[in-house]
């Protein structure tokens, strides 16, 4: 069951890495409530989409594979962030005198889920779009990796 969870969550981890990385070169380092509002916004994700599209010269059915990706990694960040706003539910384990174990206990429990449940079509998402790059493109995405910071980023 570990080895099962570690393989989610590095999956996960590089899909989000892929889309999260490639999408910042999107807002070209303004926070994304400036001027771009709203990052689950679906004019924010199409932006993100034709932007990477540029970059790595997608074609439309790339463009299509990596709005599906953008869709999928939204509705994961959804489900981990939950009904409750997250820095609210963080500090009421330390609204009282002791920490709120249980309550800890009860909220690891539903993020991980809520990772377990929406991995999977977060990873064969991912590795839809990253597999249908070619090998020049895979290569742009390996090297922005490599670099670790944005594309366009003159700083």
């Amino acid at each position: 069951m570990k080895h099962r969870i570690k393989k989610t969550l590095l999956g996960l981890f590089g899909g989000a890495l892929i889309i999260g990385s490639l999408g910042a070169c999107s807002h070209g380092g303004h926070g994304w409530h400036g001027w771009h509002g709203d990052p689950g916004s679906p004019e924010a994700r199409a932006r993100m989409v034709e932007k990477i599209g540029e970059r790595l010269d997608l074609d439309a059915a790339q463009k299509q594979k990596l709005a599906v990706l953008a869709d999928k990694l939204q509705a994961q960040r959804t489900a981990l962030r939950g009904a409750t706003e997250p820095r609210e539910a963080f500090r009421g384990l330390f609204a009282g005198n002791k920490l709120d174990q249980a309550g800890a206990k009860k909220l690891i429990d539903e993020k991980t889920a809520a990772l377990q449940s929406g991995s999977p079509e977060v990873i064969a998402a991912a590795a839809d779009f990253f597999d249908n790059l070619r090998p020049e493109q895979q290569q742009k995405v390996r090297d922005f990796m490599e670099r670790g910071r944005r594309w366009g980023y003159r700083g």
